[in-house]
């Protein structure tokens, strides 16, 4: 962060544009001068290599939805930690920096603004807060607040989903079922997957299969995926067991939004395309996101096909 500051401050003394050194004064100054600043950069990265580490194990492709649960919810476990001791550590980093960069350790301090008080109003004795103990509470348990009830509200699926097929999840969580739990599990996943009284999954048999599959089942602890093919392995005898297991293999383990497809778009129908209808415009954005799919496509067939369809066009342009 000094050598940062050190080059904007070069900035602002050589460069030859006068806004350019304006902005680069005004930066290192009052930006990365102001101790408040440097606690605000520490307790964002913080938060963001926590956030980055489960972002980047939720994107892989081999990611199971357990494994996804097990590491939201240690996501969430740390952010609640973070929360209680998180901030006398972020100072004491952001102390360090500043030392380093001659920069005082104070949080600045601001004017309160007082509302007028009506005749009939009592008078408000509480104590203002002082400057690092208001910083604390407005902004770094407001921001600790948020990305963890955004944590819990965006991910509450994932807990339906864990009492759904929970039992499922590994071998060390079926053995550990007796079987009444097991069998009462079993229904309930046939229930959950029933439409309009037929279902794919016929519970009582998937008690019978999970029941038998647990005496010989390897001792080590496996995933639903690794059951799924010691299941094949042993042929078709467990046709309910492979069906549930195939169905909780398919379930997405992100929840993520159509943003990507929405970036998309801005790209595709701008103002020279206004008048684009909307199944070319699917086509295009789709074509857009799945390129790496499209660069496997033979287009020999496609262009011969177009050619034949446009044949009498060509000859009358001919």
């Amino acid at each position: 962060m000094s050598e940062i500051r050190e080059a904007l401050l070069q900035v602002g003394e050589i460069d030859n544009d006068c806004k350019i050194r304006s902005e680069a004064k005004s930066l290192a100054t009052n930006e990365l001068g102001n101790f408040e600043f440097l606690v605000a950069i520490v307790i964002w990265y913080e938060i963001l290599y926590f956030v980055n580490e489960v972002s980047k194990n939720l994107q892989s492709k081999n990611m199971l939805i357990d494994v996804a649960i097990l590491q939201v919810k240690a996501l969430i476990s740390t952010f609640e930690k973070y929360r209680e001791s998180g901030f006398s550590k972020a100072v004491e980093t952001a102390r360090h920096m500043a030392e380093k960069m001659d920069i005082d350790c104070v949080f600045p301090k601001r004017r309160e603004i007082r509302r007028k008080r009506q005749f009939d109003e009592n008078v408000d004795d509480s104590p203002s807060l002082s400057e690092e103990e208001s910083f604390r509470v407005n902004y770094f348990l407001f921001l600790i607040d948020q990305a963890i009830s955004s944590l819990k509200t965006r991910f509450e699926q994932y807990q339906e989903f864990e009492s759904i097929f929970g039992f499922m999840f590994t071998t060390e969580k079926l053995s550990s079922l007796d079987d009444s739990m097991l069998e009462s599990c079993c229904l309930n996943l046939e229930n959950t997957l029933k439409n309009n009284e037929q279902s794919d999954i016929d519970g009582y048999a998937l008690y019978l299969d999970l029941k038998f599959f647990r005496e010989f089942m390897p001792e080590k602890n496996m995933g639903p995926l690794a059951i799924l093919n010691h299941l094949k392995n042993v042929g078709g005898c467990f046709p309910n067991a492979v069906t549930a297991y195939r169905i909780l293999l398919t379930i997405p383990v992100t929840v993520a939004t159509a943003e990507r497809s929405f970036s998309k778009l801005k790209l595709l129908k701008s103002y020279l395309r206004s008048t684009m209808s909307q199944d070319r415009l699917n086509g295009l954005a789709m074509i857009a996101i799945e390129n790496q799919v499209l660069d496997k496509f033979c287009y020999e067939e496609l262009i011969d096909e177009f050619a034949a369809r446009n044949a009498r066009r060509a000859s009358l342009l001919n």
